[in-house]
């Protein structure tokens, strides 16, 4: 599990059956205190949103977390982070 911040959404006119309704959202990382790497996430709470703080599962435990079959997501958002008790480094 990692933790990152919801920067921006995704915009998909054609997406996999499994993905329908599935917000996908662009994640900036945050690994010691940097911001790192950003990634595209499949939002399984449905709920998250530019500037809130999550956690992020991957490999195959972020697509089953869905609970139904063939959902192609290696990246899901399962959770909010309330606040950290270390600074973040702006770069």
């Amino acid at each position: 599990m990692v933790t990152g911040e919801v920067v921006g959404c995704v915009v998909s006119t054609v997406k996999e059956e499994g993905l329908r309704n599935v917000p996908l959202l662009v994640v900036q990382l945050i690994e010691k205190g940097q911001r790192t790497k950003m990634i595209v996430a499949a939002d399984s709470t449905g709920q998250a949103g530019q500037g809130d703080f999550v956690y992020v599962i991957r490999a195959r435990e972020a697509s089953r977390i869905f609970r139904r079959p063939l959902v192609p997501s290696d990246a899901s958002i399962v959770g909010f982070i309330d606040s950290y008790n270390l600074s973040i480094q702006n770069e």
